[in-house]
């Protein structure tokens, strides 16, 4: 079966829009394949927030998260695949769901 990751971030990513909270993303920064701007990472993760007023283009609609936001002031392009992502929840409150680390390698069917 293909990773609920993918599905879990996007409903949990809908409900806390719809219960006007900000959602963010907790990423391995350093997960192989991920584009992400340099020297906001701290401990080898960064935090995203991922609010409709603070990207542009989110695409959520595969197996990864791609958009574009803004760092320092200057415009970065973001992918992230969906198994480097540690958790997503609401800033207000903390609700949400924290992952387990994957493998960047497919485990297989």
């Amino acid at each position: 079966m293909n990773s609920s990751r993918p599905y879990l971030i996007r409903g949990l990513y809908e409900w806390i829009v719809d219960n006007d909270c900000t959602p963010h993303l907790l990423v391995d920064a350093e997960f192989p394949g991920a584009s992400l701007p340099q020297g906001f990472a701290s401990d080898g993760q960064i935090v995203l927030n991922v609010s409709p007023s603070a990207v542009r283009n989110l695409d959520m609609s595969g197996s990864d998260i791609s958009f574009e936001g803004r760092f320092g002031g200057v415009p970065h392009s973001l992918y992230i695949p969906a198994a480097a992502v540690l958790a997503v929840y609401a800033r207000e409150n903390g609700q949400g769901m924290v992952f387990e680390l994957e493998s960047s390698e497919s485990d297989g069917p």
